[in-house]
């Protein structure tokens, strides 16, 4: 079994900037990251783009959605900024892919100390070998149903909606 990895961007591929005294991007960190973990998970990891979830548009969701489709991997794991992951979630459930996909991200960059990208790549990883059929989001150590989710974000957390 391989799990598909695609990568969006986020808060967990950004780096800071000293110079400018902001977070942006330049290239991916996630494959050093399943290295660092020691990933013995078999895995194709596709990068779709790297962007700020606030600025995501429907034509990158839908980009996402055939990248799903096209997979022949039935686990996926996609990278995702925070602010706008459950809203993609429920984008992706609309489409009924017949595959566990679970989206994941970070609160702090991979790229700086005290980040919660690693755990939350493993979480996702072993998520999705585990979930059935389904949209998930792996974040705080949590899987959480990708309808029945909202990022909580004065105290930085992922819950469930009741």
């Amino acid at each position: 079994m391989r799990i598909q990895v695609i990568l969006t961007g986020g808060t967990i591929d950004k780096l800071y900037n000293p110079f400018k005294g902001e977070l942006g991007f330049a290239q991916t960190h996630i494959p050093a990251a399943f290295e660092q973990g020691r990933c013995g998970v078999s895995l194709e990891v596709q990068q779709l783009f790297l962007k700020d979830s606030l600025e995501m548009t429907e034509e990158d969701r839908a980009q996402i959605l055939a990248a799903c489709q096209h997979s022949p991997h039935s686990q996926i794991v996609i990278t995702h900024g925070t602010d706008t992951m459950a809203e993609t979630a429920r984008y992706l459930i609309a489409a009924s892919p017949n595959k566990t996909i679970i989206l994941t991200g970070a609160m702090i960059p991979l790229s700086v100390n005290g980040s919660d990208g690693l755990f939350n790549l493993g979480a996702a990883l072993m998520a999705a070998q585990c979930m059935p059929v389904g949209v998930y989001i792996a974040m705080n150590g949590r899987v959480f149903n990708g309808a029945q989710v909202t990022k909580n974000r004065a105290l930085g957390v992922f819950e469930a909606l009741h």
